[in-house]
């Protein structure tokens, strides 16, 4: 299955959030520079603790201040939330192809969505330093993403390449 071919679906960002969610994230990205944004972001979460606007605007938060371990749990959280909606199995170990069919039948946005939660918490833990889980996170976005659209060869390699 190609992750790229794909027909038009609403993305997560389409969703409709509640009106003070949205004046949340938004007062947030006013107040990245000053410090005031992490507080607005988390009442934002406590209003929608499942909206994916608020889970990606968290995540790209603890990134960029880097923040690995806080962006590590929303990663989780993100999967946590839209694995439910897909038919993912709780433990991403677990899916197989059968679930990644069955959840395009459902979303292929959403199951694009998980895959890139998945390959972001990846790219915290080798942050992190802890090599060996993300190795197994990416192995699996690769096993499960025949054509690598979404990129987790190209890391690989470069663990490979800085592996002692």
């Amino acid at each position: 299955m190609d992750l790229q071919d794909f027909a038009p679906e609403p993305l997560y960002f389409d969703q409709p959030s509640l009106p003070e969610v949205q004046a949340l994230i938004a007062q947030a990205a006013q107040r990245y520079a000053d410090g005031g944004a992490d507080a607005l972001l988390q009442r934002a979460a406590a209003l929608a603790p499942e909206d994916l606007t608020v889970l990606v605007a968290r995540y790209r938060f603890y990134f960029y201040q880097h923040r690995h371990a806080d962006a590590l749990a929303v990663a989780h959280r993100a999967m946590a939330v839209v694995a439910p909606l897909i038919g993912f199995p709780e433990d991403w170990r677990q899916i197989d192809s059968n679930h990644l069919q069955a959840g395009v039948g459902r979303s292929f946005t959403l199951v694009r969505f998980y895959l890139m939660a998945l390959k972001g918490a990846a790219l915290l833990l080798l942050r992190m330093g802890e090599q060996p889980q993300a190795v197994a996170m990416l192995e699996q976005v690769q096993a499960l993403d025949a054509n690598d659209r979404l990129g987790a060869a190209a890391l690989l390699q470069t663990v490979a390449d800085h592996s002692i």
